[in-house]
């Protein structure tokens, strides 16, 4: 295994273990909840914006490791971000995951997200990887309904 990939492994598993961010915000104004029918992950974001900036940001669900530690590293990314900022690494993230590309492309950097490059060759994880950004996009929204992978 090449010391990238053990490093990748080594911030999934220590965000999976020791997830940042993983509470109830009680001054939450957005929040949406998602599930993974394939797996049973579930997962409730919740945000508190200041105009259009993630002030604040949490999440808390359960699921297995990428899941988790999806949810954590994108708390900790857009915390103090422009919701513009939020949507636009979602779509590089999510092509990311799906294999679509490689880098960013010329969007915003990835930082941590990178880690979950290896997802897209395990088509099944990649359902896991996203879940907490198709639920943040339903926060955004404030949908009331479940946000799902699907």
């Amino acid at each position: 295994m090449s010391d990238l990939n053990s490093l990748y492994q080594e911030v999934i598993l220590d965000h999976s273990k020791r997830p940042r961010n993983f509470h109830a915000l009680e001054n939450a104004d957005h929040h949406a909840n998602g599930f993974n029918p394939l797996c049973g992950d579930k997962v409730t974001i919740f945000l508190h914006l200041n105009g259009e900036r993630i002030e604040d940001i949490s999440f808390q669900g359960s699921g297995c490791a990428i899941s988790t530690a999806s949810a954590s590293i994108l708390t900790e990314t857009l915390k103090g971000k422009t919701v513009s900022e939020a949507q636009a690494l979602f779509e590089v993230f999510h092509k990311l995951v799906t294999g679509r590309s490689g880098d960013s492309n010329g969007g915003p950097p990835l930082g941590k997200l990178a880690v979950f490059a290896g997802v897209s060759e395990f088509p099944v994880r990649v359902k896991c990887a996203s879940l907490a950004w198709h639920t943040l996009r339903s926060a955004l929204d404030n949908s009331a309904a479940v946000a799902s992978t699907e």
